[in-house]
């Protein structure tokens, strides 16, 4: 990262004569505290955490104006004096932070996850099971009617302004457009009518709450969805909602039912302040840029370039309550960085949980979750450098242990080391790099080259140890694997088959050729295949890397998609008259052949994150690779990967090679199973290499073993496609590994378990063992 002064960043803002102490917004985020009055305590005490971190202003989860706004029937509307005065202790906390406090009002529409739901019109959104019915003239009026009661509500608790949600597909957005408002009166009909809604809706809010009282406005800059609005009619209502009193805007970006990505990893920075600036140009009150912006240097480069007079950050502040304090103070080498993942955040909420970080699992949990320091200081030694190590020597620190690491690598990270490697995951190197830093801040260091045991450490006096030393990948059990790991199934000329695991292909061991075929279709299958869209293409005799020293790999991070880069494979554009800014994608084609192998019969991919998953099979469809569900694998040879299929499986015409060929012979083919009596066909694939996305095992020192035995993968065990990760663990996750053999060894991350490859729980158990030693 590079370090800069961030003199915009850190510039003090008025609006309405309430002062933004720097340019830095804590945007919504529904963290599933909203929904109960008696969680209330535990919200203040994250919103008081991000105030004091040094927030400019913070603005709460979506809080609907009805009882049909709901996003869930659970949700509480904020229309009352009982959940008014409860937020006083979220507005205390947050001034008492020194920011300012902003209640984020949201009327979920077609969104609805209920049968209540109310539209613009009758329709069904294609992400919840029930259908919307259309708002009455009368149910219109009462719903503007609840947005100005909702605010003045939210003024008497003491909040210093509300933000109208009006983007990302929700009521407002589905008033404004043509694909989901088909209304004929004063409400839809033209561009015009159906921008009378929100307008209606500002002018009554502003008309309800005191002179001061901050009316922020969240508009869609582009809806990357059909039939959505263009960037003129954005253009046009935000002139609008400006003279019906609006005092900034804050962006929106897409819909939820966009087909195009818009926040996860793979986005490059920044990627849509070029529609803020377009915004801002149109508009005079202050305007909001969002949407991954995460690090202290792109922020000020936004600001400074004027593509916004502020930047909305929510993942990033999950991830760094501190952020802007590290900013200032000048470390913001520091700084937790938010990865883009949504394994903790997002999923969470689209699966009504609690939300909380992957990288920082006290976030949301700052009351339960306490790291307080410690009443003994211990001495402490942490085994593995990997992300679980890491995170446990950071949390044992903040207590006041004395903490030292053990790495038998000559390199930190474990698997974030490859994961980093991922296109699209090339910030996971930043996690890796500010926790090295924060530990030598700690005094913690971390010892390289050393294999240590549990006995050894305590032997050596530490009071405690934690092993957090990982996992390996797992080799299934199929003739052939042995043999080609080993490089026998190669002539001479390098010609025939190698077989490689994900960890020697990521790693830059070894190379893959021409032809690729991925067995394993869970989170690493398609990391690998992500992988192989750009990778080199090993030539026969060279497949390995010529970076294989391990300290030339440590610093390698492929270089990300340029923002225009990225625009052109998903077909996003620029002109301010096309409808949603939709254009033709243009998708980079792999320089090879890539198949994608799995056991079951189910869509591949499907186990991936609820709210990423998509985009990985979309990356990997459009970079060409086939999908095969249904496999047996019965050997690899020289001349190939040798496996069976379903004789009805719809990828059959494309294993025998595409196009009308293809499917006159997997036609002849299936008659031939069928008259023998056979539901499965028999296929060489003539692969040059098989990538083993199979799963990880355990590595723990010897002796430490789980307390019931892992099962063995064999040909009938079940390879777990749906995991998060693998596609060749066993059934059910192992027992946790033993620590009987004396009760101050704990065993934490993929050590503990392996059946998922899960830095999510790894650095939640590492941290919520730190808080008990």
């Amino acid at each position: 990262m590079t370090l800069m002064t961030t003199p915009q960043l850190l510039s003090p803002l008025s609006i309405r004569g309430r002062e933004f102490r720097n340019r830095v917004i804590m945007g919504s985020m529904h963290t599933g505290l909203e929904d109960s009055l008696d969680d209330i305590p535990k919200l203040a005490a994250y919103f008081k955490e991000r105030a004091e971190g040094g927030v400019a202003a913070i603005v709460t989860g979506g809080y609907a104006p009805t009882l049909a706004g709901n996003l869930t029937p659970y949700g509480l509307p904020f229309d009352n004096e009982d959940i008014s005065d409860a937020h006083r202790a979220v507005t205390s906390a947050v001034h008492d932070g020194g920011a300012l406090a902003i209640l984020q009002l949201l009327h979920s529409g077609r969104y609805g996850y209920h049968p209540m739901a109310k539209s613009a019109s009758d329709t069904q959104s294609p992400i919840s099971p029930f259908p919307a019915s259309a708002l009455t003239e009368e149910e219109i009026w009462d719903t503007i009617n609840a947005y100005a009661t909702a605010a003045s509500y939210a003024a008497r608790a003491g909040y210093d302004g509300v933000q109208i949600m009006g983007s990302e597909g929700y009521l407002i957005n589905q008033f404004l457009a043509a694909r989901t408002n088909s209304r004929e009166d004063n409400w839809g009909g033209s561009v015009e009518k159906r921008q009378n809604f929100p307008v209606e809706i500002v002018k009554a809010v502003r008309a309800a709450v005191p002179d001061d009282f901050i009316v922020d406005y969240r508009i869609s800059v582009l809806e990357l969805v059909e039939d959505g609005q263009t960037q003129e009619e954005v253009f046009a209502l935000a002139s609008r909602l400006e003279e019906a009193g609006v005092d900034m805007f804050s962006s929106g970006i897409g819909w939820h039912e966009a087909k195009i990505p818009t926040i996860v990893t793979s986005v490059p920075r920044a990627a849509f302040t070029w529609a803020t600036k377009a915004l801002r140009e149109h508009v005079s009150v202050p305007v909001v840029a969002s949407n991954r912006i995460n690090t202290a240097d792109v922020a000020e480069n936004v600001l400074a370039d004027g593509h916004a007079d502020f930047v909305s950050m929510a993942r990033p502040l999950l991830a760094d309550a501190q952020f802007v304090n590290r900013v200032a103070a000048g470390d913001a080498q520091l700084i937790n960085h938010c990865i883009a993942c949504n394994q903790a955040c997002l999923d969470h909420t689209f699966s009504n949980k609690r939300s909380t970080c992957l990288v920082n699992p006290r976030a949301c949990y700052e009351t339960e979750l306490v790291l307080g320091p410690t009443r003994t200081t211990k001495n402490v030694g942490v085994i593995g450098a990997g992300v679980a190590g890491l995170f446990a020597a950071e949390a044992l620190a903040e207590r006041g242990h004395k903490v030292t690491v053990f790495e038998a690598a000559n390199r930190a990270g474990g698997q974030f080391q490859l994961a980093m490697r991922i296109p699209g995951k090339e910030e996971f190197v930043s996690t890796l790099t500010a926790v090295q830093e924060r530990l030598k801040r700690a005094d913690v260091y971390i010892e390289y080259g050393q294999r240590k045991t549990p006995e050894e450490l305590l032997e050596q006096g530490f009071d405690e140890v934690i092993v957090a030393t990982g996992v390996s990948p797992r080799i299934p059990k199929f003739e052939g694997v042995e043999d080609g790991l080993a490089g026998r199934l190669l002539d001479a000329d390098g010609q025939g088959v190698q077989v490689i695991t994900y960890a020697d292909l990521i790693s830059g061991k070894k190379q893959a050729g021409q032809a690729v075929a991925v067995i394993g279709a869970g989170g690493i299958g398609f990391d690998v295949a992500e992988f192989l869209l750009d990778a080199p293409v090993a030539q026969p005799g060279e497949t390995a890397s010529s970076a294989t020293d391990a300290s030339s790999e440590q610093d390698y991070v492929p270089h990300p998609q340029s923002i225009d880069e990225w625009r052109t494979q998903w077909g996003v554009v620029d002109s301010t008259d096309v409808v949603g800014n939709l254009g033709r994608p243009q998708p980079h084609k792999a320089p090879r052949q890539i198949v994608m192998l799995q056991r079951k019969t189910s869509s591949l991919g499907k186990g991936l994150g609820k709210t990423t998953g998509w985009v990985h099979r979309a990356a990997v469809l459009m970079g060409g690779a086939l999908q095969v569900p249904g496999v047996s694998y019965e050997k690899v040879a020289k001349d190939g990967l040798h496996i069976t299929v379903p004789s009805d499986s719809r990828a059959l015409k494309y294993l025998f090679g595409g196009g009308d060929a293809g499917e006159q012979a997997a036609a002849k083919a299936a008659e031939a199973a069928a008259a023998e009596g056979q539901d499965r066909i028999a296929i060489t694939l003539p692969v040059d290499t098989v990538v083993l996305c199979t799963g990880q095992e355990s590595v723990r020192p010897e002796g430490w073993e789980p307390t019931a035995p892992e099962k063995s993968d064999d040909l009938s065990a079940e390879w777990a496609s749906e995991g998060a990760s693998s596609d060749a663990s066993s059934n059910a996750a192992p027992e946790p590994a033993s620590n009987t053999h004396d009760p101050r060894v704990h065993i934490i991350g993929g050590a503990d378990v392996a059946a998922e490859l899960d830095a999510k729980r790894a650095i939640r158990q590492a941290v919520e063992t730190a808080a008990k030693i």
